[in-house]
Order: structure tokens, then sequence, then C-alpha cells
């Protein structure tokens, strides 16, 4: 395996691990460490952090800039051979 195809596969793998778990490291993080008296972590803070920077992004794209990661109809317009 080369090294620009590892390095591919954890960027995807982080893709889908922050895609799914943004809004329970987000939510879930404080609620252990303030609700059931969890020690801190930084390695876990980190993470918080991280996935708030990704909610404010989602946040701005869709409320402020009004834009989607599928502009102008692109992913549901069909495709030349379709038609």
């Amino acid at each position: 395996m080369t090294l620009l195809k590892a390095l591919k596969e954890i960027y995807g793998v982080g893709i889908l691990f922050f895609y799914y778990m943004k809004y329970v490291i987000l939510i879930g993080w404080p609620v252990l460490l303030y609700g059931l008296d969890y020690k801190p972590n930084i390695v876990m803070d980190l993470l918080w952090v991280y996935c708030l920077a990704l909610m404010t992004k989602d946040l701005v794209f869709k409320f402020v800039l009004k834009k989607s990661y599928c502009d102008r109809g692109a992913c549901s317009r069909p495709s030349e051979k379709e038609e």
C-alpha cells in the first residue's frame, strides 16, 4: 500500500467518522463530563472542539450562506446518459 493510498483511506474514514459522530460527541461529551462526573480528557476535549467547528461550518453554510453541498441541482440533475 502506497503512502498516498493510505492517506486517502485515513481521510475517507475520518470523513465518515465525523459525519456520523459529530452530534454524539458534541452533545455526549459535556453530559459525560458534567452530568456523570467523568474525568477531563484532553483528546476528547480536542475532538469536541473539532466537532463544534464542523457543526458551526454546517450551520453557516446552511443558514448564513444558504449554500448546499449540491449547488444548482447538480445532484438531482439527470446525467446525459439518462436523457
